[in-house]
């Protein structure tokens, strides 16, 4: 991997993709075992999809983990996909690895909608957490933005997250006639969602076969953290996904199951689970996110606002965990006195160091 950057301390390690800001891969060390949360598209070394311009890079080189500004299409200003923070350059300002912890920072080439983006990505020695937080200053209007996060489930899954207030899809189906859920459709009831077969229990995975379906979730109260965790049956862990719900306030989960026939998907994306943290409207686009709209009518912020002299710090943390014996899903995650507790179904808990006053300072 001798184009990416790698950031190596005992337990972790990361490689980054500079021409796009993407995570390539991540791996944590658990005893004998390498826990690998995130997946990678299986073109991203074929020549052929590589060279072809129609196809926007952070697609050619889909894997792991990238930062999206805006979120998805743009309506607003003409971006490829997911903005150029998943497509364009990073300058790689600053380096650091020591026995402690490997970090790097870097910069967008290129403003976003007038405004300067930064990019902090950090593992610390034995902790199996990868950070990342993302500084977004000045500019102006109202920009959506969300992480990207592709989880591989090579088997199926148990979901659960911090509390939502409702979850939702909009009018317009990913792939049309490859759906397992109704579109449009809504329901406080993340056990019980329409589907066209039927009531759909989001906690489950997969929720079908040969599809690709979207859908957002709404976080609920003033909790003072986000997540979402999910027991990976046939690789037998955990990976969680971590947020500060009053910046991130909508979890957007993508099952791409085999249901995108075009290139470069062809069939052949199956069993990936995206869990796109955001501020964003979901799928109705950055233009309806400016104004009225579903997510906004739920109660939380749908875009951030820019402005000269205005900073929007975005963090967010992921990892992964051998699933110990006889956890069947998470029940809670909290963070107490530097440390992250995850607590399971029947009550038992695993304990891991956290970096202090990453959320909230």
């Amino acid at each position: 991997m001798s184009e990416f950057l790698t950031l190596s301390v005992t337990g972790a390690r990361v490689h980054l993709d500079p021409k796009i800001g993407n995570i390539r891969s991540l791996i944590f060390r658990a005893g004998d075992r390498d826990l690998s949360p995130l997946h990678t598209a299986p073109w991203v070394d074929d020549p052929a999809i590589l060279a072809d311009e129609t196809i926007p890079i952070v697609e050619r080189r889909l894997s792991g983990d990238f930062f999206c500004a805006p979120f998805a299409h743009s309506d607003v200003e003409t971006n490829p996909i997911h903005g150029w923070t998943a497509n364009g350059p990073w300058e790689v300002d600053e380096i650091v690895q020591n026995s402690h912890f490997a970090m790097a920072r870097m910069t967008l080439g290129r403003p976003v909608m007038g405004a300067r983006v930064t990019k902090e990505v950090r593992v610390e020695a034995g902790v199996p957490i990868l950070y990342q937080t993302h500084t977004i200053s000045d500019g102006a209007d109202g920009l959506t933005v969300a992480h990207h996060p592709m989880v591989q489930m090579a088997g199926a899954g148990r979901l659960s997250f911090s509390a939502k207030r409702l979850a939702l899809t909009t009018g317009e189906m990913p792939v049309a006639g490859r759906n397992w859920l109704k579109y449009p459709a809504q329901s406080t009831d993340l056990s019980s969602f329409p589907g066209p077969g039927g009531p759909v229990d989001l906690h489950d995975y997969p929720v079908g076969k040969g599809n690709d379906d979207f859908i957002t979730l709404v976080e609920a109260g003033s909790a003072p953290l986000g997540w979402t965790a999910v027991v990976r049956e046939a690789e037998d862990d955990i990976v969680f996904v971590l947020k500060d719900p009053a910046v991130l306030p909508v979890t957007m989960l993508w099952y791409s199951n085999g249901g995108r026939q075009f290139a470069p998907w062809n069939g052949r994306h199956i069993g990936v689970l995206g869990i796109e943290d955001g501020c964003t409207a979901g799928a109705e686009g950055h233009r309806a996110a400016q104004g009225p709209n579903s997510v906004a009518k739920s109660g939380v912020r749908s875009a951030l606002r820019l402005g000269s002299l205005t900073t929007h710090i975005v963090h967010h943390a992921t990892g992964c965990i051998p699933r110990p014996a006889n956890w069947a899903h998470v029940a809670d995650i909290s963070i107490r006195d530097r440390r992250l507790i995850l607590t399971s179904d029947a009550g038992a808990q695993v304990t891991l160091p956290f970096k202090a006053g990453f959320f909230r300072g």
